[in-house]
Protein backbone atom coordinates (compact mmCIF):
# COMPACT_ATOMS: atom_id res chain seq x y z
CA UNK A 1 0.00 0.00 0.00
CA UNK A 2 2.69 1.98 0.72
CA UNK A 3 4.88 1.56 -2.24
CA UNK A 4 1.70 2.54 -4.16
CA UNK A 5 1.42 5.56 -2.51
CA UNK A 6 5.08 6.36 -3.22
CA UNK A 7 4.29 5.58 -7.11
CA UNK A 8 1.31 7.94 -7.56
CA UNK A 9 3.30 10.62 -5.59
CA UNK A 10 6.12 10.16 -7.56
CA UNK A 11 3.68 10.15 -10.80
CA UNK A 12 1.75 12.94 -9.94
CA UNK A 13 5.60 14.76 -9.25
CA UNK A 14 6.80 13.97 -12.07
CA UNK A 15 4.14 15.52 -14.00
CA UNK A 16 3.72 18.71 -12.29
CA UNK A 17 7.46 19.01 -12.77
CA UNK A 18 7.06 17.96 -17.07
CA UNK A 19 4.08 20.94 -16.59
CA UNK A 20 6.40 23.69 -15.12
CA UNK A 21 9.26 22.58 -17.36
CA UNK A 22 7.17 23.14 -20.34
CA UNK A 23 5.67 26.54 -19.02
CA UNK A 24 9.11 27.55 -18.80
CA UNK A 25 10.78 26.66 -21.61
CA UNK A 26 7.36 28.36 -23.78
CA UNK A 27 7.76 31.32 -21.79
CA UNK A 28 11.73 31.85 -22.47
CA UNK A 29 10.98 31.56 -26.32
CA UNK A 30 9.75 35.15 -27.00
CA UNK A 31 7.03 35.84 -29.72
CA UNK A 32 7.73 40.01 -30.26
CA UNK A 33 5.54 40.68 -32.36
CA UNK A 34 6.31 42.40 -35.55
CA UNK A 35 4.07 45.59 -35.15
CA UNK A 36 2.15 46.79 -32.00
CA UNK A 37 -1.00 48.58 -31.97
CA UNK A 38 -1.41 51.20 -29.50
CA UNK A 39 -4.68 52.50 -28.00
CA UNK A 40 -5.51 54.65 -24.16
CA UNK A 41 -7.58 54.90 -21.33
CA UNK A 42 -9.58 58.07 -21.20
CA UNK A 43 -11.04 59.66 -18.25
CA UNK A 44 -13.27 62.70 -17.32
CA UNK A 45 -13.35 61.65 -14.29
CA UNK A 46 -9.08 62.24 -14.06
CA UNK A 47 -9.52 65.12 -15.98
CA UNK A 48 -11.82 66.58 -13.60
CA UNK A 49 -9.49 65.57 -10.96
CA UNK A 50 -6.17 67.80 -12.33
CA UNK A 51 -8.82 70.58 -12.91
CA UNK A 52 -7.98 70.49 -16.67
CA UNK A 53 -10.66 70.56 -19.22
CA UNK A 54 -11.65 67.42 -20.31
CA UNK A 55 -12.49 67.90 -23.53
CA UNK A 56 -9.78 69.99 -24.31
CA UNK A 57 -7.62 67.17 -23.69
CA UNK A 58 -10.13 64.55 -24.86
CA UNK A 59 -10.02 66.28 -28.25
CA UNK A 60 -5.81 66.73 -28.28
CA UNK A 61 -5.53 63.14 -27.64
CA UNK A 62 -7.86 62.39 -30.64
CA UNK A 63 -6.45 65.09 -32.84
CA UNK A 64 -2.71 66.18 -32.09
CA UNK A 65 -1.87 62.50 -30.87
CA UNK A 66 -4.26 60.24 -33.54
CA UNK A 67 -5.45 58.11 -31.15
CA UNK A 68 -7.49 55.19 -32.98
CA UNK A 69 -8.03 53.24 -30.12
CA UNK A 70 -10.06 54.17 -27.01
CA UNK A 71 -10.90 52.97 -23.35
CA UNK A 72 -14.20 55.23 -22.49
CA UNK A 73 -15.56 54.99 -18.99
CA UNK A 74 -19.27 55.21 -17.67
CA UNK A 75 -18.83 56.10 -14.30
CA UNK A 76 -21.88 55.58 -12.54
CA UNK A 77 -21.92 58.80 -10.36
CA UNK A 78 -21.62 60.63 -13.96
CA UNK A 79 -23.69 58.48 -15.71
CA UNK A 80 -26.89 58.87 -13.26
CA UNK A 81 -26.00 62.00 -10.86
CA UNK A 82 -29.53 61.66 -9.26
CA UNK A 83 -31.32 58.11 -8.81
CA UNK A 84 -33.48 57.42 -12.23
CA UNK A 85 -32.20 60.71 -14.08
CA UNK A 86 -29.21 60.17 -16.53
CA UNK A 87 -26.74 62.19 -17.68
CA UNK A 88 -25.06 60.72 -20.94
CA UNK A 89 -24.14 64.50 -21.98
CA UNK A 90 -20.28 63.99 -21.36
CA UNK A 91 -20.28 60.13 -22.47
CA UNK A 92 -22.39 61.41 -25.78
CA UNK A 93 -19.75 63.61 -26.80
CA UNK A 94 -16.93 61.11 -26.31
CA UNK A 95 -18.66 58.55 -27.96
CA UNK A 96 -19.19 61.03 -31.00
CA UNK A 97 -16.14 62.47 -31.11
CA UNK A 98 -14.51 59.44 -31.43
CA UNK A 99 -16.65 57.76 -33.96
CA UNK A 100 -15.88 60.96 -36.44
CA UNK A 101 -12.27 60.70 -35.75
CA UNK A 102 -12.43 56.99 -36.97
CA UNK A 103 -11.46 55.22 -33.55
CA UNK A 104 -12.96 52.20 -31.87
CA UNK A 105 -14.26 52.22 -28.33
CA UNK A 106 -13.83 49.76 -25.48
CA UNK A 107 -17.07 51.23 -23.03
CA UNK A 108 -16.63 50.52 -19.29
CA UNK A 109 -19.69 49.47 -17.00
CA UNK A 110 -20.26 48.70 -13.73
CA UNK A 111 -19.70 49.98 -9.95
CA UNK A 112 -15.40 48.73 -10.28
CA UNK A 113 -14.28 51.09 -13.09
CA UNK A 114 -10.95 52.77 -13.99
CA UNK A 115 -9.25 55.19 -11.67
CA UNK A 116 -8.77 55.85 -7.70
CA UNK A 117 -10.58 54.86 -5.56
CA UNK A 118 -11.60 52.03 -7.88
CA UNK A 119 -15.09 51.48 -7.10
CA UNK A 120 -17.49 54.32 -8.10
CA UNK A 121 -20.89 54.90 -6.67
CA UNK A 122 -23.53 58.10 -7.11
CA UNK A 123 -23.77 59.65 -3.36
CA UNK A 124 -27.85 58.92 -2.81
CA UNK A 125 -26.83 55.22 -3.13
CA UNK A 126 -24.43 55.44 -0.09
CA UNK A 127 -27.16 54.34 2.13
CA UNK A 128 -28.90 51.10 0.00
CA UNK A 129 -28.02 48.06 1.22
CA UNK A 130 -26.09 45.90 -1.25
CA UNK A 131 -29.02 44.18 -2.44
CA UNK A 132 -30.37 47.40 -3.33
CA UNK A 133 -27.20 48.88 -4.88
CA UNK A 134 -27.17 45.69 -7.15
CA UNK A 135 -30.64 46.22 -8.34
CA UNK A 136 -29.90 49.97 -9.39
CA UNK A 137 -26.49 49.01 -10.63
CA UNK A 138 -28.32 46.90 -13.31
CA UNK A 139 -30.23 49.25 -13.71
CA UNK A 140 -27.79 51.93 -15.00
CA UNK A 141 -25.91 49.41 -16.99
CA UNK A 142 -29.12 48.09 -18.77
CA UNK A 143 -29.58 52.26 -19.65
CA UNK A 144 -25.79 52.64 -20.78
CA UNK A 145 -26.00 49.94 -22.99
CA UNK A 146 -29.42 50.35 -24.58
CA UNK A 147 -28.03 53.94 -25.52
CA UNK A 148 -24.54 53.10 -27.25
CA UNK A 149 -24.89 49.11 -28.16
CA UNK A 150 -25.76 50.07 -31.99
CA UNK A 151 -22.43 52.93 -32.27
CA UNK A 152 -20.42 51.03 -35.12
CA UNK A 153 -17.47 51.80 -33.40
CA UNK A 154 -18.24 50.11 -30.26
CA UNK A 155 -15.43 47.53 -29.97
CA UNK A 156 -16.45 45.62 -26.56
CA UNK A 157 -18.16 45.92 -23.92
CA UNK A 158 -15.63 46.15 -20.82
CA UNK A 159 -17.74 44.78 -17.27
CA UNK A 160 -16.31 45.74 -14.11
CA UNK A 161 -12.61 46.36 -14.19
CA UNK A 162 -10.25 43.95 -12.53
CA UNK A 163 -13.54 42.50 -10.22
CA UNK A 164 -11.27 39.93 -8.34
CA UNK A 165 -8.84 41.72 -6.82
CA UNK A 166 -11.11 41.75 -4.19
CA UNK A 167 -8.45 42.78 -1.72
CA UNK A 168 -6.79 45.88 -3.56
CA UNK A 169 -9.06 49.12 -2.22
CA UNK A 170 -11.59 47.28 0.32
CA UNK A 171 -12.13 50.30 2.07
CA UNK A 172 -13.68 52.07 -0.81
CA UNK A 173 -15.14 48.55 -2.52
CA UNK A 174 -16.46 46.25 0.99
CA UNK A 175 -17.96 43.32 0.55
CA UNK A 176 -19.96 44.27 -2.49
CA UNK A 177 -18.46 42.15 -5.39
CA UNK A 178 -19.40 38.48 -5.64
CA UNK A 179 -18.65 36.18 -8.55
CA UNK A 180 -22.84 34.85 -9.02
CA UNK A 181 -23.56 39.25 -9.21
CA UNK A 182 -20.92 39.43 -11.66
CA UNK A 183 -22.33 36.73 -13.63
CA UNK A 184 -25.71 38.21 -13.86
CA UNK A 185 -24.04 41.74 -15.18
CA UNK A 186 -22.32 39.83 -17.79
CA UNK A 187 -25.42 37.80 -19.03
CA UNK A 188 -27.28 41.43 -18.90
CA UNK A 189 -25.03 42.90 -21.37
CA UNK A 190 -25.01 39.49 -23.17
CA UNK A 191 -29.00 39.38 -23.37
CA UNK A 192 -29.58 43.63 -24.50
CA UNK A 193 -26.09 43.41 -26.80
CA UNK A 194 -25.25 39.69 -28.11
CA UNK A 195 -23.41 40.61 -31.21
CA UNK A 196 -20.29 43.06 -28.74
CA UNK A 197 -18.24 40.91 -27.34
CA UNK A 198 -17.24 40.84 -23.55
CA UNK A 199 -13.58 42.33 -22.02
CA UNK A 200 -12.95 41.11 -19.07
CA UNK A 201 -9.74 42.39 -17.20
CA UNK A 202 -7.31 41.26 -14.32
CA UNK A 203 -4.48 42.84 -12.81
CA UNK A 204 -1.24 41.66 -13.98
CA UNK A 205 1.16 41.31 -10.88
CA UNK A 206 -1.53 40.08 -8.36
CA UNK A 207 -4.10 38.00 -9.53
CA UNK A 208 -4.47 34.21 -11.51
CA UNK A 209 -6.75 35.38 -14.36
CA UNK A 210 -8.32 32.31 -14.51
CA UNK A 211 -11.62 33.28 -13.07
CA UNK A 212 -11.47 36.69 -15.29
CA UNK A 213 -10.33 35.02 -18.46
CA UNK A 214 -12.62 31.99 -18.66
CA UNK A 215 -15.83 33.84 -18.33
CA UNK A 216 -14.29 36.82 -21.43
CA UNK A 217 -14.20 36.71 -25.05
CA UNK A 218 -11.88 39.08 -24.92
CA UNK A 219 -9.49 39.77 -22.01
CA UNK A 220 -7.44 42.40 -20.50
CA UNK A 221 -4.17 42.65 -18.02
CA UNK A 222 -2.80 45.28 -16.61
CA UNK A 223 0.94 46.12 -16.09
CA UNK A 224 2.07 48.14 -13.27
CA UNK A 225 6.45 48.18 -12.93
CA UNK A 226 6.68 51.42 -10.08
CA UNK A 227 4.11 51.16 -7.52
CA UNK A 228 3.84 52.30 -3.52
CA UNK A 229 4.38 49.81 -1.04
CA UNK A 230 3.12 50.06 2.73
CA UNK A 231 6.37 48.33 3.34
CA UNK A 232 8.90 49.38 1.51
CA UNK A 233 8.12 52.38 -0.44
CA UNK A 234 8.38 52.88 -3.56
CA UNK A 235 9.53 50.18 -5.58
CA UNK A 236 9.46 48.46 -8.89
CA UNK A 237 7.86 45.20 -8.95
CA UNK A 238 10.86 42.31 -9.73
CA UNK A 239 9.26 40.74 -12.51
CA UNK A 240 10.82 40.39 -16.12
CA UNK A 241 8.71 40.22 -19.25
CA UNK A 242 8.17 36.32 -18.84
CA UNK A 243 6.53 36.24 -15.83
CA UNK A 244 3.21 37.48 -17.95
CA UNK A 245 4.13 34.81 -20.96
CA UNK A 246 3.97 31.85 -18.22
CA UNK A 247 0.88 33.36 -16.61
CA UNK A 248 -0.91 33.61 -20.52
CA UNK A 249 0.15 29.88 -20.91
CA UNK A 250 -1.13 28.29 -18.13
CA UNK A 251 -4.80 30.13 -18.55
CA UNK A 252 -4.27 29.19 -21.76
CA UNK A 253 -3.69 25.20 -20.35
CA UNK A 254 -7.25 25.84 -18.62
CA UNK A 255 -9.52 27.12 -20.81
CA UNK A 256 -10.31 27.66 -24.54
CA UNK A 257 -7.75 30.41 -25.88
CA UNK A 258 -9.31 33.84 -26.54
CA UNK A 259 -7.48 36.97 -28.07
CA UNK A 260 -5.67 38.67 -25.18
CA UNK A 261 -4.24 42.47 -24.45
CA UNK A 262 -2.73 44.80 -21.99
CA UNK A 263 -5.69 46.80 -21.20
CA UNK A 264 -3.62 49.02 -18.61
CA UNK A 265 0.00 49.82 -18.77
CA UNK A 266 0.54 52.49 -16.24
CA UNK A 267 2.34 55.32 -17.35
CA UNK A 268 2.03 57.99 -14.80
CA UNK A 269 3.37 58.45 -11.49
CA UNK A 270 1.98 55.94 -8.32
CA UNK A 271 1.26 58.64 -5.48
CA UNK A 272 0.17 58.73 -1.60
CA UNK A 273 -1.76 61.87 -2.38
CA UNK A 274 -3.44 63.52 -5.41
CA UNK A 275 -1.44 64.38 -8.32
CA UNK A 276 -2.51 68.08 -7.80
CA UNK A 277 -1.40 68.36 -4.25
CA UNK A 278 2.11 66.40 -4.76
CA UNK A 279 5.23 68.04 -5.45
CA UNK A 280 7.11 68.09 -9.61
CA UNK A 281 10.08 66.82 -8.66
CA UNK A 282 8.15 64.26 -6.49
CA UNK A 283 5.47 63.47 -9.55
CA UNK A 284 9.20 63.13 -11.83
CA UNK A 285 10.81 60.79 -9.24
CA UNK A 286 8.14 58.62 -9.69
CA UNK A 287 7.98 58.67 -13.01
CA UNK A 288 10.35 60.29 -15.48
CA UNK A 289 10.85 59.71 -19.16
CA UNK A 290 13.32 57.06 -18.65
CA UNK A 291 11.16 54.74 -16.51
CA UNK A 292 8.51 55.93 -19.31
CA UNK A 293 10.20 54.06 -21.94
CA UNK A 294 11.34 51.38 -19.82
CA UNK A 295 8.00 50.67 -19.39
CA UNK A 296 6.65 50.73 -23.00
CA UNK A 297 9.76 48.02 -23.72
CA UNK A 298 9.08 46.00 -21.31
CA UNK A 299 5.46 45.86 -22.36
CA UNK A 300 7.03 44.66 -26.05
CA UNK A 301 8.59 41.49 -24.39
CA UNK A 302 5.21 40.43 -22.94
CA UNK A 303 4.16 39.22 -26.22
CA UNK A 304 1.12 41.02 -26.52
CA UNK A 305 0.60 42.94 -29.38
CA UNK A 306 -2.19 45.58 -28.22
CA UNK A 307 -1.70 48.22 -25.22
CA UNK A 308 -3.77 50.34 -23.93
CA UNK A 309 -1.64 53.44 -22.21
CA UNK A 310 -2.51 54.73 -18.66
CA UNK A 311 -1.73 58.08 -18.02
CA UNK A 312 -3.01 60.29 -21.04
CA UNK A 313 -4.58 62.93 -18.30
CA UNK A 314 -1.33 63.49 -16.31
CA UNK A 315 0.69 63.60 -19.74
CA UNK A 316 -1.62 66.76 -20.51
CA UNK A 317 -1.54 67.92 -16.94
CA UNK A 318 2.82 67.97 -16.98
CA UNK A 319 2.80 69.52 -20.77
CA UNK A 320 0.81 72.32 -19.07
CA UNK A 321 3.77 72.42 -16.26
CA UNK A 322 6.40 72.89 -18.89
CA UNK A 323 7.02 69.35 -18.99
CA UNK A 324 6.11 68.09 -22.86
CA UNK A 325 8.40 65.13 -22.52
CA UNK A 326 5.67 62.41 -22.31
CA UNK A 327 3.13 64.38 -24.59
CA UNK A 328 6.11 64.30 -27.31
CA UNK A 329 7.16 60.94 -26.55
CA UNK A 330 3.43 59.56 -26.88
CA UNK A 331 2.84 61.36 -30.07
CA UNK A 332 5.78 59.40 -31.30
CA UNK A 333 4.18 56.18 -29.90
CA UNK A 334 0.67 56.76 -31.55
CA UNK A 335 2.56 57.45 -34.77
CA UNK A 336 3.82 54.44 -34.99
CA UNK A 337 1.00 52.74 -34.00
CA UNK A 338 -1.10 50.12 -36.19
Amino acid sequence: MMIRRIKKTAVILGLLLIIIGSLLFMASIQKTPSSFTYGVSFSKLHADELSLDWKKVYLAALNELGIKHLRLSAHWPNIEPKNGQFDFSALDFQMNEARAHGADVILTVGRRLPGWPECHEPQWAYGFSKEEKQTELLAYVEAVVKRYKNYPNLLYWQVENEAFLTFYAKHHCNDFFDAEFFDKEIQLVRAIDPDTPIFLTDSGELSLWYPAYKRADVFGTSIYLYVWNHTFGAIRYPIIPAFFRIKHNVVELLTPQKPAIVSELSLEPWLLQPIAETPLDVQLGRMDISKFNEIIEFAKKTDFDTHYLWGIEWWYYMKEKNHPEFWERAKEIYLESE
